[in-house]
């Protein structure tokens, strides 16, 4: 078998990857509801609820615990990153789309001649905490579903 395709056979990933399609897909279901529309644009944007590289890597985290065990180093290593990647999403990043608003506030106000040479920088770039909360929930139950229903030990 190439290696390619033990790619495509290999739970953890398969799960994490099901896992981010999955949050961003629920994005359709919470613009409709949030906003009474139906907006395929929220399934390629970065922000809103769910955090889909939340559920990304928390899934990752959790098949990994699941298929390798809860006490291994791969375990560990993919936890440490899952937290530093959600810490990313609601901190770092969130705050950079809060200044990328503050900055479009303010070459909104310039004269328009001043304002040609800007271009509205992009605000939804990270997460809010409940965001990430959620992301990660459904990235864990993903796992832990899957382990216990399709035969993956």
């Amino acid at each position: 078998m190439g290696e390619f395709q033990s790619l495509l056979i290999n739970p953890p990933l398969v799960i994490a990857l099901v896992a981010c399609g999955l949050a961003q897909l629920s994005k359709l279901f919470v613009e409709l509801v949030q906003h009474r529309r139906f907006n395929p644009k929220v399934l390629v944007e970065t922000g809103g609820m769910p955090s889909s590289h939340s559920a990304f890597v928390a899934a990752l985290a959790a098949a990994v615990g699941e298929s390798i065990g809860w006490s291994s180093v791969e375990f560990a290593i993919a936890t440490v990153f899952a937290i530093v990647v959600m810490y990313d999403a609601a901190g770092v990043r969130w705050a950079a789309g809060r200044q990328a608003a503050a900055l479009n506030q303010l070459i909104d106000r310039l004269e328009p001649d001043q304002a040609e040479e800007f271009s509205a920088l992009k605000e939804a770039l990270g997460h809010t905490k409940p965001e990430v909360f959620v992301g990660s929930v459904i990235g864990v139950a993903v796992a832990l579903l899957a382990y216990e229903l399709l035969p993956l030990t």
